[in-house]
C-alpha cells in the first residue's frame, strides 16, 4: 500500500539534493542545497511543467492510466507479468493509449523518475521497463551515493552522459515540480495502493494479465 508522506513536498525534494550532493562532496553541499530551496521558496518562480508520459495511439479506444512507484515490487511483477504483453497485443495495435504516472514515496524513486524523465518522451518507456527489470538491483543498497550511482548507469545504457544526468539529478525545481503533480492527481484519483489503473475512467486495483484483457475487451465490444 502507498502511504502518504511523512515530510512536506518541499522536505522529500531537499532530502533529494541532500543525497545526491551528500555522495559528491559532504554535508556543506547538502546544506547549500537546504539554503537554495529555502530561497527559491521565499521568491518561487515559475514551476517547470510535468508533462503525462503517454504512448499509444491518440485516437485509441481505450485510455488506460497506471499509476506506480519505481521501488514498488508489485509494480515490477506488473511490468513484467502485464505491461509488456499489454503492449504488444492493445498499445502497439492502436487499441490502448497508455500513461504511466509516477508515484513518489521515497526518495529513490523521486530520483529514478528524473532519470527516466532525463531521457525526454523519446527514451522515458525504454529507461522505465530497466528501472523495473533492475529494480532489485538499483535500489538494493541503503547508501542513497550507491542508488545515485546505480541510477547514472542506467541513464548511461540509456545514452546520456554524466553531466546530462547531473543537471537532471539535481534539478530541484522540476523534482518539487514532480512532488507537486504525483500529490495533486494520486488525489484527485484517490490513489491509495500501487500499481493502480484506470481503464476509460474506471479504478481498478493490481491484477493479472488474463483479467486485464478480459476488461479490455469487454470495452472494445462496446
Amino acid at each position: 500500500m502507498v502511504k502518504k508522506f511523512g515530510l512536506s513536498a518541499l522536505a522529500l525534494v531537499m532530502m533529494a539534493g541532500a543525497g545526491l550532493w551528500l555522495g559528491q562532496g559532504g554535508t556543506t553541499g547538502a546544506l547549500s542545497f537546504a539554503a537554495e530551496a529555502q530561497e527559491t521558496t521565499a521568491a518561487p518562480a515559475e514551476a517547470p511543467v510535468v508533462p503525462d508520459m503517454t504512448i499509444g495511439a491518440a485516437d485509441a479506444p481505450i485510455t488506460m492510466v497506471e499509476y506506480a512507484s519505481y521501488t514498488c515490487p508489485h509494480c515490477a511483477t506488473f511490468h513484467s507479468e502485464v505491461f509488456k504483453q499489454l503492449k504488444t497485443d492493445y498499445i502497439d495495435t492502436g487499441k490502448v493509449k497508455f500513461t504511466f504516472r509516477e508515484v513518489y514515496f521515497d526518495r529513490y524513486g523521486l530520483w529514478a523518475s528524473m532519470v527516466a524523465r532525463c531521457g525526454g518522451e523519446m527514451r522515458y518507456f525504454g529507461i522505465s521497463g530497466i528501472l523495473f527489470e533492475t529494480q532489485k538491483e538499483w535500489a538494493a543498497s541503503n547508501e542513497p551515493a550507491t542508488v545515485v550511482e546505480n541510477l547514472k548507469k542506467i541513464g548511461r545504457t540509456a545514452g546520456m552522459d554524466d553531466a546530462t544526468l547531473g543537471a537532471c539529478l539535481e534539478d530541484g525545481a522540476m523534482a518539487q515540480a514532480m512532488v507537486d503533480a504525483y500529490q495533486k492527481n494520486s488525489a484527485a484519483d484517490d490513489v491509495t495502493a500501487t500499481p493502480t489503473i484506470f481503464v476509460n475512467g474506471e479504478k481498478h486495483s493490481n491484477m493479472s494479465y488474463a483479467d486485464l484483457k478480459e476488461i479490455l475487451d469487454a470495452e472494445l465490444a462496446e
